[in-house]
């Protein structure tokens, strides 16, 4: 499969497993939430949809003013494959995200390591959480990393990996540093040593581009994902080289310890950082 519409095509086709025409999304549903880190001037402003099917659950990130809350009430209880047809994108994906986590869940993927987020206040977590997607980079100091969908702790630790940001975001002007935001995902993704991408790229239609150009430029292709993280697994091996994936709840739901899963299309031998 190169492509999300081929991935979608194969799971309405019941060709990874149960036919979603007999899978109902139970729950759907919709959280507006808010951000601003201390010390930070920016406000991250984040709204996700997301869908129940059994015991899992599968989320998706979008722009604001791309959905209305009331969706919520018109899809519950919707037969996953409508939703998966029918729906808009945001909350196809989020159904998709559902039906692969419910078919495999990340907790009981062998081919997982288990990150454990520690308690404390948002700064302690966020750090935390974005030092662990930094630790899927193996690149060499002064490697050029496209990071695309901006988030200012991360910036941070790519650079303590020894990379240099190149930032694309289509709602952030600067980083927290100061340093200038690209609106031009091509030109970040044409210069880049490796790329990192959130999965909300899932949501707005750019995953595929990234895919097939990394693909292309034979770069690493690193994914953090608490939108369509089961999606994104989908592809290690076929563009993706790694795969932070954070399933709901995420973390910055709880103050509580929460677990993250670290996935590499070539998994390190223990001992590996």
């Amino acid at each position: 499969m190169k492509t999300v519409d081929d991935l979608l095509s194969a799971v309405l086709d019941g060709e990874l497993g149960v036919d979603p025409r007999e899978l109902t999304a139970t729950s759907v549903f919709w959280v507006h939430h808010g951000t601003r880190l201390a010390g930070g001037d920016v406000t991250y402003l984040n709204q996700y949809v997301l869908a129940r099917v059994g015991a899992s659950f599968g989320g998706c990130a979008f722009e604001a003013g791309e959905m209305d809350p009331a969706i919520c009430k018109e899809a519950s209880g919707s037969p996953l494959a409508t939703l998966l047809r029918e729906a808009p994108r945001p909350l196809a994906m989020a159904a998709l995200d559902a039906y692969l986590a419910a078919t495999r869940p990340h907790r009981d993927a062998d081919d997982a390591e288990t990150v454990t987020l520690p308690a404390g206040p948002p700064e302690v977590r966020a750090v935390a959480r974005d030092a662990a997607v930094a630790g899927l980079l193996d690149i060499p100091r002064g490697a050029r990393v496209a990071l695309i969908g901006v988030v200012n702790p991360l910036v941070a630790a790519i650079r303590e990996r020894g990379g240099e940001p190149l930032p694309c975001d289509f709602n952030l002007r600067t980083t927290q540093w100061g340093d200038p935001v690209s609106r031009d995902m091509h030109e970040v993704l044409d210069a880049a040593d490796a790329v990192v991408a959130t999965g909300m790229t899932l949501s707005n239609g750019t995953f595929d581009t990234i895919l097939a150009r990394c693909r292309e430029r034979d770069v690493p292709l690193i994914v953090y994902a608490q939108s369509g993280s089961a999606v994104a697994r989908a592809f290690l091996g076929a563009g993706v080289t790694a795969l932070s994936a954070e399933p709901f709840p995420f973390s910055q739901f709880s103050a509580e310890p929460t677990t993250l899963y670290r996935y590499r299309a070539t998994p390190r031998e223990k001992g590996g950082s």
